[in-house]
């Protein structure tokens, strides 16, 4: 494509991330019975899932963006790969908050805008810095994943079943970018990042 329909494409994808209901090309994880919650426990559950659903929905952005500026054609590729197994999260999650009667951000559109920013800036700076991106960005959600597993109800084997899922696939995630010649980022960017994660994850709790 070339750089106008690569925006046409970008744009859409957007609209369809914040507003549309995703396809995912894999099977919904959560096979499990739904367990007995009481109301606390489903709204906790809820607003963690919808946490993760935000994250999801900042991967897409952060990835297009990223390929949007890509300098390689091979890197484009992989974070493009990258991209539709996180759509895959993206389902899911939206999947699980509806089981819960739970809701989406109301500010989508702006976690949307604001990662897409940042995966621009990420993919001018050059490839390696760009994997490097990626591939923190990939190791501070399985992280976040993790501890988002101690949070949820013991007996929400569902929600547990999609967060496990999504972990796993982040490690990989990480370890592809690494493997494709990502560059260690400075401990102040990463410090910034993680920073800027815990802001999204308090607001989106909530709103």
């Amino acid at each position: 494509m070339n750089r106008l329909d690569q925006i046409i494409t970008t744009f859409d994808l957007g609209l369809r991330t914040v507003f549309a209901s995703p396809h995912a090309g894999r099977p919904y994880p959560a096979t499990a019975a739904e367990a007995e919650l009481s109301d606390a426990e489903r709204t906790r559950a809820a607003a963690l899932m919808r946490v993760n659903h935000v994250g999801e929905v900042c991967a897409q952005a952060l990835y297009a963006g990223q390929a949007l500026t890509a300098k390689n054609e091979r890197v484009r590729a992989e974070l493009e790969q990258a991209a539709r197994e996180e759509t895959d999260h993206l389902a899911w999650c939206e999947t699980r908050i509806n089981e819960l009667g739970g809701r989406k951000s109301l500010l989508n559109p702006l976690w949307f805008g604001g990662a897409f920013g940042i995966g621009v800036v990420a993919g001018v700076l050059g490839d390696k810095w760009n994997l490097g991106f990626l591939a923190e960005t990939e190791r501070q959600v399985e992280a976040h994943l993790d501890g988002h597993l101690q949070q949820l109800p013991e007996a929400d084997a569902k929600s547990r079943a999609v967060v496990e899922q999504m972990k796993e696939d982040e490690a990989r995630h990480a370890q592809t970018a690494v493997d494709h010649g990502g560059a260690p980022l400075p401990a102040p960017v990463k410090g910034a990042m993680r920073m800027a994660a815990e802001v999204m994850r308090q607001t989106a709790s909530r709103v």
